[in-house]
């Protein structure tokens, strides 16, 4: 490594990797800090993504992806399945061949990526951050840079550090566990999402089929309502139940962050990207495609001011963020406000009065009108997310 750059992000996942890509292809040099040995592992994710988010970025490609996802189904506490016409393509990745794949990408372009460094702190010079500290091989290296762009996870430890408050409300963290299991006997293109108290109160649980018989099974709990029962207790109790002869491969458990985007997501020489800054939708707790384009935003601003010279174009960045997906997010976040405090019975219901639709009308807009007719505060909401 050198002991300067015009670009540092800190994080390998897919948002730092996608910012490093952008800034690199706008002409910055531009260095990615991973504080584990690898990029992509370990994985923490369901690695869930749609078609159309991921086609922005790069061509879906069997080396990373383990899955083709045409079907939902959703499963009531009372067992009640609607499978909703979506009417598209997802896909379940592999995230270490997909995390290795688009870091292969930025270093294409130009940027430098360098593994086991762990980011110890930021450098600040009046006010405005101005490079990182890190311990490598057993040194501390002080390195420079006109930008830093945040990509290190939930409650970014590089936003703290510079002075962005980055933690989240116990009420908007999701208690989250997830194993991926091997002999589990499911429809290999159908994810498969169970509601319900019984399963993950506040929350939902998620089988993502993989392959051969592999899935990542896994929920995430509203962390208010786990006190009694720790989400990884919920999961165990699910696998033993409904898929008792499945053997688990890896076993993972931590926070998902829930809520609104940070409201303050950059300050001079800083910029948030993907969990750091809060950006992963509220409702579902996905956060892989809008970590991207958060980063490929702040790729792009970044290299402008570098290119400029001219750091007043950061605001760009926070601008583009809520005009884009920013405002949505607000939607979603009001809406799980209120879903979340669903009990079973409302989800029950709301599944028995969409299985007597005809199957071209069982679709995700229809869910959420039985959702406005349970609760009609979220009438405006809806209407502005399908209409």
């Amino acid at each position: 490594m050198k002991d300067s750059y015009d670009v540092i992000v800190v994080g390998g996942g897919p948002a730092g990797s996608t910012a490093a890509k952008y800034a690199a292809m706008g002409g910055a040099k531009v260095l990615v800090l991973e504080k584990d040995r690898e990029i992509g592992v370990p994985v923490r994710c369901g690695e869930a993504v749609d078609h159309e988010g991921l086609v922005q970025f790069i061509q879906p490609h069997k080396k990373f992806v383990a899955a083709e996802i045409r079907n939902f189904k959703l499963i009531a506490p009372d067992s009640t399945v609607v499978q909703p016409n979506i009417k598209g393509l997802g896909y379940v990745l592999d995230r270490k061949f997909f995390d290795y794949e688009l870091a292969r990408i930025a270093a294409n372009e130009g940027a430098e990526i360098a593994t086991k460094v762990y980011v110890d702190g930021v450098i600040k010079n009046d006010g405005s951050v101005t490079g990182v500290s890190v311990q490598y091989h057993g040194d501390r290296l002080f390195l420079k840079s006109k930008i830093v762009i945040g990509a290190d996870g939930v409650e970014s430890r590089v936003g703290r550090w510079a002075g962005i408050d980055t933690t989240v409300s116990m009420h908007d963290m999701e208690s989250a566990a997830q194993v991926t299991a091997a002999n589990v006997d499911v429809e290999e293109d159908t994810c498969y999402f169970y509601f319900g108290e019984r399963y993950a109160p506040g929350g939902y649980l998620w089988v993502f089929p993989k392959g051969n018989k592999t899935a990542n099974i896994g929920l995430g709990v509203a962390a208010d309502r786990s006190k009694q029962k720790h989400a990884l207790k919920f999961l165990d109790e699910f696998m033993a139940e409904r898929f008792p002869q499945a053997s688990v491969l890896t076993k993972i458990a931590g926070g998902v962050p829930c809520a609104e985007t940070l409201e303050k997501t950059t300050m001079p020489g800083l910029m948030l990207v993907g969990d750091a800054a809060h950006q992963v939708n509220p409702v579902s707790g996905g956060g892989i495609i809008s970590g991207m384009i958060a980063g490929k935003m702040a790729g792009k601003v970044a290299a402008d001011i570098v290119k400029q010279n001219d750091m007043s174009l950061i605001g760009k960045y926070e601008k583009e963020w809520q005009d884009s997906l920013g405002a949505r997010h607000h939607r979603y976040y009001k809406i799980k406000k209120v879903i979340y405090k669903f009990r079973d019975n409302d989800l029950d219901s709301i599944a028995h009065e969409i299985s007597k639709l005809p199957q071209k009308q069982q679709t995700l807009g229809n869910i959420f009108k039985q959702a406005v007719i349970k609760h009609p505060t979220l009438i405006l909401d809806v209407m502005k997310l399908f209409f």
